[in-house]
């Protein structure tokens, strides 16, 4: 299980309005924020990974958004 990074209750109300899905309970279910339904990729580095603990995005979102 993941660790969420601490956020203010605002930024997590965003995300929940934004994506319909919880971030921290995402996070601790190692699934992504972002309601993918394939299981959680391998992370290609440890940016990667911190970046899943703030933003709950698996590594196939953080590809399609950041590459």
């Amino acid at each position: 299980m993941a660790t969420p990074s601490e956020k203010s209750e605002q930024v997590d109300q965003f995300i929940y309005e934004f994506t319909g899905v919880d971030r921290i309970e995402a996070i601790q279910g190692n699934r992504c924020a972002l309601g993918c339904v394939p299981p959680m990729p391998i992370w290609k580095d440890e940016l990667s990974e911190k970046e899943y603990r703030i933003s709950g995005m698996c590594q196939n979102c953080q590809d399609k958004d950041f590459d």
